[in-house]
């Protein structure tokens, strides 16, 4: 069996995927790494070999197929014998509102955020169990699962979701050493944070987070990296006694309540 440690990430070709995984090869952990992007996922596996010669498993394919889910796993498995880190990074989602929401696109992205996050962590626990070195499971979620903002209701929903399974996994396999914690990144800097278009198709991305940028008290949106550095923490032994519960990483942004701009024009001297 494989004395390295193996850490499984999906959404792997990018964004906070893609920082998730450096981190973890800086580390010495082998990767297995899954994304439907098949040739960008390439591109960061020989970009992490050639930095840290760290050995990763390309598992190019849809997720939403789960007979490709699965084999994510025995593949892995056949290669290493073990998982020792799940990180369930992976979304999907269509900005609209409940009121244009289409059934298909809801079932996609409760399928992307929620079900295959449960059903990989299922498998993925099987394995930490029969091996016996316990193993950390990290959700990826979102602030917005508790600051919704009226106009992605299927990805609200399932990040939602996400949470409750967070503290429901930890129930389930804390005694056979598993933790299970997510993460809930604010505003970060990612192609997700890019898409934002108005009804006549021009993209209104910049005007926007310049607006959400206005409620933050670090006055900025966070760098993949940033939350990457946090999974990584909440996965090692740093953290070994945090299970079933969520860390927000917002830059401050969830429990503030007003504009800066409005807090200027009451207290011009302070902000």
């Amino acid at each position: 069996m494989n004395n390295k440690k193996v850490v499984f990430i999906t959404g792997a070709a990018g964004g906070i995927g893609k920082e998730t995984a450096l981190r973890f090869a800086e580390e010495g952990y082998v990767l297995a790494l899954s994304d439907i992007n098949a040739a960008a996922l390439q591109k960061v596996s020989v970009e992490i070999q050639e930095q840290f010669g760290t050995e990763c498993l390309v598992l190019a394919g849809d997720l939403g197929d789960f007979g490709f889910l699965k084999n994510c796993i025995d593949e892995t498995v056949k290669n290493w014998g073990r998982i020792d880190v799940l990180v369930n990074n992976a979304a999907w989602r269509t900005l609209q509102s409940m009121r244009n929401m289409e059934l298909e696109d809801w079932e996609k992205t409760l399928r992307i955020c929620l079900t295959v996050p449960a059903f990989l962590s299922k498998w993925a626990a099987a394995v930490m169990e029969q091996t016996g070195h316990g193993g950390v499971i990290i959700n990826v979620s979102s602030v917005m699962s508790e600051r919704p903002s009226g106009m992605a209701s299927g990805y609200i929903a399932a990040k939602g979701g996400l949470e409750s399974l967070t503290r429901e996994l930890a129930v389930t396999y804390g005694r056979s050493g598993i933790r299970v914690v997510s993460v809930c990144p604010g505003y970060v800097e990612t192609s997700l944070s890019n898409d934002y278009e108005a009804s006549d198709g021009e993209n209104i991305s910049t005007r926007l987070i310049n607006d959400l940028t206005a409620f933050i008290p670090l006055n900025r949106g966070g760098a993949p990296r940033e939350i990457a550095e946090a999974i990584f923490w909440l996965s090692s032994e740093s953290a070994s006694y945090i299970t079933g519960t969520s860390l927000v990483i917002d830059g401050g942004f969830k429990p503030n309540f007003s504009k800066y701009s409005s807090k200027k024009l009451q207290f011009p001297n302070e902000f």
